[in-house]
């Protein structure tokens, strides 16, 4: 029998399993240092911080069949105690270091995002950027590809044939210089493409990016997702009149993205118009919520004809809203993007919260199968599964951001099959 390591021995990971999938299998067990995809041979290997992370993880799913996107995975202690540089290398991926240089349209600003970036991880508990500032006064990008893009011509072509991989590497291997436009990304251990710190840190043209958008979930956009819609507002028609309310309706499409204003339409009770920060999260939000349950009604969503809703006396603004999930952490909410399921995760808790607690603030919504409460990185965090996945949004959106204990909660839908 193999002994207790670190390091967790995944196998049957399809070609549809992304790194965020794996990463959200095991974080509610601890801090992730380094994963490794095994492509080739269909399988993973991801280090804990420590064994009795790993231990438990592996006690649990002992007991709780692990599955991603329908796909059962199998988990053992690996050989390995430690994950080094060279396992990593024979993937060409994972706790690999790669610099990227971005630059900004004035100083200040890269200035400010260097100092609330610095230090920073992009995923909890790995990934961590070391920003400095470059000795370039100007960057050249010649082509928009997934390497380089100018976002303020999107016009430059896709075919990279200029520059010599030697010069792409000279660039990125300057030293760091004295305070001005540009920033050098000099370490940092990503599990997705170049464009996407554009995507997180830089504002942005939805159409322009959306490959940089698509690294959030493992390398490719959900199906069904083109990723180039431009409408930012959506229409939401069939809802139980007498329950829903612009908050309820703000607590579920937060879930896709940021909200601008939220209008229900007084002549059609039953529709309301919801206007998204982009087109992408837009789209997001129409793809993931068609369909859904919510208050004994079938959602219908879909794009509106509006191109923005007008601020009125009976619209409501949440542009300005702390609740606003995207504001923040926008990598970590695209990769937790899902279609309404059963079981809920649920954050912000106090240190000292029990189950019951938890237990009786939502059951007026549904049926509690099961409850776990566990701790990452120091905060208490629950995923509580109900009976579907209608008691399980309605709890989403009648009880997000209100106080348990003293503290504003919040929640989200988990991907997770069981607890």
């Amino acid at each position: 029998m193999t002994e207790p390591s670190k390091v967790i021995h995944v196998r049957n990971v399809g070609h549809e399993i992304s790194e965020n999938d794996l990463l959200q299998l095991f974080q509610p067990f601890g801090v992730i240092t380094k994963l490794v995809m095994l492509r080739a041979k269909n399988q993973a290997l991801l280090q804990m911080q420590d064994i009795t992370s790993a231990a438990n993880a592996m006690q649990f799913y002992t007991n709780v069949q692990p599955s991603i996107r329908g796909r059962n995975v199998y988990v053992q202690f690996s050989s390995h105690q430690e994950l080094t540089t060279v396992d990593q290398n024979a993937q060409g991926r994972g706790d690999e270091c790669f610099q990227a240089l971005i630059q900004y349209q004035v100083r200040q600003s890269a200035v400010t995002a260097r100092n609330s970036l610095q230090g920073r991880n992009i995923y909890d508990g790995c990934c961590q950027l070391d920003i400095q500032f470059s000795n370039l006064d100007e960057l050249q990008v010649n082509y928009n590809n997934e390497r380089s893009r100018d976002f303020t011509d999107p016009s430059l072509p896709s075919e990279q044939k200029g520059r010599s991989s030697q010069e792409v590497c000279m660039a990125f291997n300057q030293e760091p210089g004295q305070v001005g436009v540009m920033l050098q990304i000099i370490s940092g251990y990503f599990f997705l493409s170049w464009g996407f710190l554009f995507c997180s840190h830089l504002k942005r043209n939805t159409m322009s990016n959306a490959s940089a958008i698509a690294a959030a979930f493992g390398g490719g956009l959900p199906p069904g997702i083109s990723g180039t819609n431009d409408r930012c507002t959506v229409l939401v028609s069939n809802l139980n009149p007498d329950r829903i309310d612009e908050d309820k309706l703000f607590n579920l499409f937060s879930i896709y993205g940021n909200i601008v204003r939220i209008k229900l339409l007084r002549n059609k009770p039953d529709h309301a118009l919801v206007q998204m920060g982009d087109g992408f999260q837009a789209e997001l939000a129409v793809h993931f919520l068609k369909g859904a349950m919510l208050f004994g009604k079938r959602l219908e969503v879909n794009f509106s004809k509006y191109s923005n809703i007008t601020t009125g006396a009976d619209t409501h603004e949440y542009t300005n809203s702390s609740l606003n999930r995207f504001n923040r952490n926008a990598a970590k909410n695209y990769r937790y993007c899902c279609s309404p399921t059963k079981m809920i995760h649920v954050s912000t808790l106090p240190q000292d919260i029990t189950e019951e607690e938890i237990v009786a603030h939502l059951e007026e919504h549904g049926s509690v199968v099961n409850t776990k409460l566990f701790e990452m990185n120091g905060k208490k965090q629950a995923l509580v599964m109900f009976e579907n996945e209608e008691q399980a949004t309605e709890a989403l959106v009648c009880k997000h951001a209100t106080p348990l204990a003293g503290l504003a909660i919040r929640i989200s839908f988990s991907q997770l099959q069981g607890i």
